[in-house]
């Protein structure tokens, strides 16, 4: 791939309140555009802000990666999640690839995702997984490599309230 679309660089660890409310605003901008992505239509934007405030604080385990705008508007973003357990320093959780809907079909969503498979590999990780709803990214992790393992049926609700399967995909680097 060429020069990613916009500007991918890691939050900082304090990142400021702009940037928590900015990456809260592109989930709310994936769940109305019935994306299933942890919450459903009606859940107050509050909680969704609380959420990002703590997936974004200080003390977070996850990387996390953004795209800016031209105008340095956060429209994109992907974590990437160490697995907890002692026996697993190798593995890493791809979570919340998430593009607002006006950046969309340009080349983002792939950019942000070799970009956290770049940063993976150099903090050491070797294999990484991550669970998507189908329909929703799966094409684009089968075209940059990602294997799936299964399906599984009825796993979440869309943010309208219909079940929805998900799909678990992995990917080895190196």
């Amino acid at each position: 791939m060429a020069e990613p679309p916009l500007p991918i660089t890691e939050l900082p660890r304090l990142a400021d309140e702009a940037d928590i409310a900015a990456l809260a605003a592109v989930h709310l901008d994936a769940i109305a555009s019935g994306a299933s992505v942890s919450f459903m239509a009606d859940t107050p934007p509050g909680e969704v802000l609380a959420f990002w405030r703590e997936a974004a604080g200080s003390r977070r385990q996850a990387t996390i990666l953004v795209a800016r705008d031209a105008a340095g508007r956060i429209v994109g973003t992907v974590q990437l999640q160490p697995a907890w357990a002692p026996n697993q320093p190798h593995r890493a959780e791809v979570a919340k690839l998430l593009v607002d809907c006006q950046a969309r079909r340009r080349g983002l969503g792939e950019a942000l995702m070799l970009a956290i498979e770049e940063r993976a590999l150099a903090m050491g990780f070797t294999l990484l997984t991550l669970d998507t709803a189908s329909g929703d990214a799966d094409r684009l992790y089968r075209r940059l490599g990602w294997a799936e393992v299964g399906r599984i049926p009825g796993y979440a609700l869309n943010p309208d309230g219909s079940p929805c399967d998900t799909m678990i995909f992995y990917r080895l680097l190196a």
